[in-house]
């Protein structure tokens, strides 16, 4: 497969001490600054924000999820309003993951075939079967910029023989995306073969030499330990295509994002900020505050001193704390807007660290703030 002529990819500085990189990310809808960070926006929307205001956070690229849109509004719908980004009015670049994760998730809702996936929606329990073929086509109904191949997502843990068998049938989906696939939307492969070595080497070979425009690591984050994420992270990145963007899926505490920045990924999505958000965390250069904490009842402070976002800039720690006491709306809004806020940031010291060849000293200056003292060393390794 020939790289999609409607994403470019260009490796811009490198750190010296590391494998990290920055890079520019171009598709149709916009430039995107890498390492970066995508917002999920899993049924179209990122929780409690608008478009405006993802866009006010300069915020270039979201996840949207193509179960969730194929089961509601549906992918023909969403095509007859002129594709994802005019349906939710979202004017940059979209990715879709698959389904796949999702439909794996569901165990005793779904069942898996050689030609596919049975399963039956959470919603209202009918019965859909999702094929590789099926899960390309509704992703370019829904027209995101970066869709992704259809994969199997083994559980953990799972036995070496229970991975092959996942890592096998993915390469074989793979291959039928490819077949399937007829747009200039830049479909990513995935590799699989869970915490097993020998199956991340000949996943990650197989499926770069199928040629994507850009590739995943996926099955991590999926109830491992985080020393063995990190050791897979660091072992399969190398593997990937160095002229290519890497994906690391479901991964984003700030962290393992460090680890895997390190190690060479260009791009993360994770549900955390925003989660976190609607059950009252805020992420703070010194770790999350959880603001159902007593001790923020008088707390007449930002929640972050140190932030200057407009939250942190406006509302006292006990205000937004009384509004999740209250069960207000306002307080999910206000909570998520500073998180992504930080996350932003975050990326973007990230990327400079890069750019100045002091990506160690900024994660070790991090780290040492943000991690609990028994926490840091086990974490940095």
């Amino acid at each position: 497969m020939r790289p999609s002529p409607a994403l470019q990819f260009k490796t811009t500085a490198r750190d010296p001490a590391s494998r990290a990189r920055c890079g520019i990310l171009r598709t149709p809808h916009s430039e995107v600054e890498t390492p970066v960070f995508m917002p999920v926006g899993t049924q179209g929307t990122v929780k409690a924000m608008t478009q405006e205001e993802l866009e006010r956070l300069d915020f270039r690229i979201i996840l949207c999820n193509t179960y969730h849109l194929y089961l509601r509004p549906g992918h023909e719908r969403v095509a007859q309003a002129g594709g994802l980004h005019r349906f939710i009015a979202w004017r940059r670049s979209i990715l879709t993951d698959s389904g796949g994760f999702q439909v794996f998730s569901l165990q005793a809702l779904r069942r898996v075939y050689e030609d596919g996936v049975e399963f039956r929606s959470h919603i209202d329990g009918s019965t859909h079967f999702l094929t590789p073929e099926r899960a390309v086509e509704v992703q370019n109904a829904l027209g995101a910029d970066i869709i992704m191949a259809f994969d199997e997502c083994p559980p953990n843990p799972c036995s070496w023989q229970q991975a092959q068998a996942a890592m096998e049938r993915t390469h074989r989906w793979a291959i039928r995306c490819l077949q399937t696939h007829r747009t200039d939307q830049a479909l990513f492969g995935i590799a699989q073969g869970s915490v097993y070595e020998d199956l991340r080497e000949q996943s990650a070979r197989f499926i770069s030499d199928l040629d994507f425009p850009g590739v995943a690591i996926g099955g991590v984050a999926v109830g491992e330990e985080k020393t063995e994420i990190r050791r897979i992270v660091a072992f399969t990145t190398p593997l990937l295509p160095e002229e290519k963007p890497r994906y690391l899926m479901g991964v984003g505490e700030p962290d393992d994002i460090l680890h895997a920045v390190a190690c060479g990924v260009d791009m993360f999505d994770c549900v955390l900020p925003t989660r976190l958000a609607r059950n009252a965390a805020m992420m703070t250069r010194r770790g999350r505050v959880n603001l159902r904490n007593a001790r923020f009842a008088d707390d007449f402070d930002p929640a972050d001193p140190e932030c200057d976002c407009p939250v942190c800039q406006r509302y006292p720690a006990a205000y937004i704390r009384h509004l999740f006491n209250a069960r207000e709306i306002l307080a999910a809004r206000l909570a998520t807007y500073h998180n992504l806020y930080f996350y932003q940031k975050f990326m973007n010291d990230i990327r400079q660290a890069i750019r100045a060849g002091n990506l160690e000293q900024f994660t070790r200056a991090f780290l040492q703030n943000y991690l609990p003292a028994e926490d840091r060393v086990s974490r940095e390794e």
